[in-house]
């Protein structure tokens, strides 16, 4: 049981670590742009891109978790060790398709690395929305001040 539970927090680790990773990239590009958020297409297209690149970030991590299983053999395939990490780090776990019983404790422990990625992206989606409605808020102040 030790050594699963050391390469489940190994797997977490990683995990987290692309994810900050990815949210950095994210802060770094909308920060060192001087952007427009004049129009709401504008809003619209930089929203969109972050949802994909969010999107994108929790794929590699759900691909993390999937090697591993495939790696060591915990699947019979690579196409079912994708679809079991996907189904159980969104927490959706139709239970079709279950690890083996030497890595069974890996299952809920990606289930909750997923909950908390989830979050983590929420969170940050939440934040960037409210930063543009604020700065919504400044310019439509700024121009009836004037």
């Amino acid at each position: 049981m030790l050594p699963e539970l050391t390469v489940a927090c190994c797997l977490l680790a990683i995990t987290v670590m692309i994810h900050a990773a990815g949210l950095s990239a994210i802060l770094r590009r909308l920060s060192g742009s001087a952007m427009s958020l004049d129009t709401f297409w504008r809003i619209t297209s930089v929203l969109v891109g972050v949802a994909w690149v969010l999107l994108s970030l929790h794929l590699v991590e759900i691909g993390l978790w999937a090697v591993f299983y495939w790696w060591q053999r915990c699947l019979p395939d690579l196409e079912s060790s994708l679809y079991f990490s996907g189904v159980t780090y969104t927490t959706l776990g139709y239970g079709d398709v279950l690890l083996s019983n030497d890595w069974r404790l890996l299952g809920p422990l990606e289930a909750l690395t997923g909950i908390m990625m989830s979050g983590l992206s929420v969170s940050f989606f939440f934040v960037l929305v409210s930063k543009v409605v604020g700065i919504r808020s400044e310019q439509k102040s700024a121009t009836h001040e004037v």
